[in-house]
């Protein structure tokens, strides 16, 4: 992927489970810079438009995305992806998620987009995302328009997750997949594209201070990976919608 986040350094090698922490109790150090975005006026003609387009603009790095780490025994980032679901609803665009259940190896509890690991017979990262959407959520491939990606995103669990960011037109019916996900939900676009609401959050593990985003919504703590790419695609439409 060509607007990749990795700096080209070796990933050093990692368990698949990290030093376990509760980050709502990491103290809050700020918010994030920038002003919001009213969300109302993102049409889905509009989004179809910035993704087609694109202004200029950075994505933000993460502590994690800077020093991602392999898993044992991969030679390299295991290459997987995340849809970015973009609900287009008459009282306003909402961001599809999901909690994952308690008992999984990888980010076991938290708040994800769907998606997962690619397999042999996808035909590309899209695929990857649609396929694992279907499987995870029951989400149809139908009521999917694939409008656009952010930047890759190398995580310190040892995957390189590339974000693919799609509309979503009601009315649609889920199927979660009880092994995998608790729990599919919504939250407002609007709030997303709020910089007052991207908390920065700081914890000590290996004798080192790392920082993370965090964006609790209502019963739900959303951070990490997922936070740190809600916060690059804020900073998309943000640069598109400047003056």
């Amino acid at each position: 992927m060509s607007d990749s986040l990795d700096d080209g350094a070796t990933p050093a090698p990692v368990a698949r489970r990290l030093p376990p922490f509760d980050p709502e109790t990491a103290p809050i150090v700020g918010t994030s810079s920038g002003l919001a975005v009213d969300a109302r006026l993102l049409t889905a003609e509009r989004l179809r438009r910035m993704f087609a387009a694109p202004r200029p603009w950075t994505p933000e790095r993460s502590d994690e995305s800077r020093k991602p780490r392999l898993r044992n025994g991969a030679t390299g980032l295991v290459p997987a992806s995340v849809l970015v679901p973009i609900v287009v609803r008459d009282a306003g665009a909402t961001v599809l998620l999901t909690e994952r259940t308690a008992h999984l190896n990888d980010h076991a509890g938290q708040v994800s987009f769907p998606g997962g690991s690619a397999e042999p017979e996808d035909t590309d990262v899209v695929d990857t995302a649609l396929r694992e959407s279907d499987e995870e959520i029951g989400l149809d491939r139908s009521r999917v328009e694939v409008i656009g990606r952010l930047p890759d995103y190398p995580t310190v669990t040892g995957f390189n997750v590339s974000p693919i960011v799609a509309l979503v037109s009601p009315p649609f019916t889920l199927e979660l997949d009880a092994f995998e996900v608790a729990e599919a939900f919504e939250v407002p676009l609007a709030f997303v594209l709020d910089p007052a609401n991207q908390q920065r959050r700081e914890i000590e593990m290996d004798r080192q201070v790392r920082h993370f985003i965090a964006m609790p919504h209502g019963p739900h703590f959303i951070w990490g990976a997922t936070a740190a790419m809600l916060r690059n695609l804020y900073l998309f439409v943000a640069a598109q919608t400047a003056a």
